[in-house]
């Protein structure tokens, strides 16, 4: 049985240092650093987090209602096991090298460095802004999902999303087996040197993105006023049911497109007849050789 702590207002450094057992209600941890790091087995009901590293090398933590104000900034660090409900996140560099992560309900007001390293996350109906958010992270899976900020997911391994937003520049770089499926996502760059990532029934809008990948699939999506795409890609599998405005150097593969604005093959050490390319209808521009 856990015993209860109820409208406290706890001040010091390590205020419940290796605390376990505990459900914590209605309760402030002010100034004073790392208040529950090493702690186990925490209930946290409505708590406020006002400073620094709050929940470092935690393990079977669950939070609910909650409010991270901006200095509780890298808050939950080398923890294990935390679930994270219906809560308000204003701190950045929030999660790095943790695990076992469920966020539900959740909104990060600044992201910036958030989930670094992490493994085994799952995500739903969070919205997050902020830059470099799930840097180097594996097996997470997402099912609503609202992004605001650049370099996203870069690095990451074994990734499902599912029903997100994403303005996103220069998102999944470095990546390995990624799926999006019913998603929208805005902006430069997608997707470079990254390998098996596949968009499903998605809408992209991206300058000179989805280049330098090697097994990149996409099955039924919209490209919009997407250029140069697919430079230097191997292993193409590509359904578009939007005009591309412009294809670049492919390496193999097949590209099917309603339109395809230009074609440019430019690179004498790539054969053209490696990558099959047809349209619904003929493009307006000529190819460019």
């Amino acid at each position: 049985m856990k015993k209860l702590i109820e409208q406290q207002y706890l001040t010091g450094e390590r205020a419940l240092f290796k605390a376990h057992d505990l459900q914590i209600t209605n309760t402030t941890f002010a100034d004073g650093e790392s208040p529950l790091k090493e702690s186990r087995n925490i209930s946290l009901e409505q708590p406020i987090f006002k400073w620094k590293y709050p929940l470092w090398y935690s393990q079977h933590v669950t939070v609910d209602h909650g409010l991270f104000a901006t200095m509780s900034r890298s808050g939950i660090w080398y923890t294990k096991d935390i679930t994270m409900t219906n809560t308000t996140l204003q701190a950045p560099k929030l999660f790095r090298r943790a695990s076992q992560i469920k966020l539900e309900h959740v909104h990060f007001a600044d992201a910036e460095e958030t989930l670094w390293n992490c493994k085994d996350i799952e995500m739903t109906d969070v919205q997050a802004t902020g830059d470099y958010f799930g840097m180097n992270s594996e097996n997470i899976r997402i099912d609503g999902f609202n992004l605001v900020g650049n370099y996203a997911f870069d690095g990451a391994k074994n990734v499902e999303i599912h029903n997100a937003t994403m303005m996103t520049k220069d998102a999944l770089w470095n990546c390995e087996n990624v799926t999006v499926y019913d998603s929208q996502i805005v902006g430069e760059y997608l997707g470079w040197n990254s390998k098996n990532i596949r968009f499903v029934n998605c809408t992209i809008e991206s300058e000179q993105g989805l280049c330098y990948m090697d097994n990149v699939t996409l099955e039924n999506c919209t490209l919009l006023n997407t250029d140069l795409a697919f430079e230097y890609c191997s292993n193409i599998d590509a359904d578009i049911v939007s005009t591309i405005t412009s294809v670049k150097n492919p390496i193999s593969g097949r590209i099917h497109a309603q339109a395809i604005g230009q074609i440019i093959m430019d690179d004498s050490e790539i054969d053209p007849s490696q990558t099959v390319i047809s349209v619904e209808h003929e493009s307006r521009a000529p190819h460019a050789v």
